[in-house]
């Protein structure tokens, strides 16, 4: 998992840096609140940010709100870093749309915990998106199977969404979890297994024993 450290302070951001190598994370590091937006709204942005309170222009709580406004199924776990100890000023950042929050000076062995925290929590939510996906993709083959089915008044295959023309069993294998039994009904075996039939066999509806 990439993680990005928004930290203007050097011993700080180095810190925090060596800490999340070590743990087996890769590391993107700004040094302001611009710089960090920039960051989490490009194309492959990190799952998780750490962004420190007070940076030079956008501060950390400025870059969460820009970040919570943006609609995803897929957001990123934000946790503030900041000397703030105020009850107040840390519920300020959690209604800011915060997921956590670090206090300065902090102790290595917490923030590994609060980052494993925030890895479960994405990846949780990964996993609910591609549930979500699946599902979407399910619904869309149902009303596939709902819809108007172009079929050859010959051969009977059917043509899917791209042109293609399938055996029925086999395009309903595709968008369904039909499984088929082949068997024989009673007009086919007199037209094809006569000599089998018995003299008085019509073409009723009735199962071939």
């Amino acid at each position: 998992m990439r993680i990005l450290i928004a930290e203007d302070d050097r011993t700080s951001r180095a810190i925090l840096s060596a800490v999340l190598k070590k743990c087996g994370y890769a590391v993107a590091e700004t040094t302001d609140g611009a710089q960090a937006w920039k960051t989490m709204r490009s194309a492959g942005a990190p799952r998780m940010a750490i962004l420190d309170w007070m940076m030079p222009g956008l501060d950390g709580l400025d870059v969460v709100r820009r970040i919570r406004s943006r609609p995803t199924d897929r957001p990123p776990y934000l946790i503030m870093l900041t000397t703030k100890s105020d009850k107040r000023d840390i519920v300020d950042g959690l209604d800011a749309g915060a997921d956590d929050y670090l206090a300065k000076p902090f102790d290595t062995e917490e923030l590994r915990a609060r980052v494993a925290v925030g890895r479960r929590i994405v990846e949780m939510q990964d996993q609910l998106a591609q549930q979500v996906e699946a599902l979407r993709k399910a619904l869309e083959h149902i009303k596939t199977l709902q819809g108007i089915l172009p079929i050859c008044s010959f051969c009977k295959k059917i043509r899917d969404d791209q042109g293609y023309w399938d055996q029925v069993e086999s395009y309903l294998f595709k968008h369904s979890e039909v499984q088929f039994s082949h068997g024989i009904c009673p007009a086919c075996m007199q037209e094809h297994y006569a000599e089998y039939c018995d003299e008085d066999d019509d073409d009723s509806n009735d199962p071939v024993k």
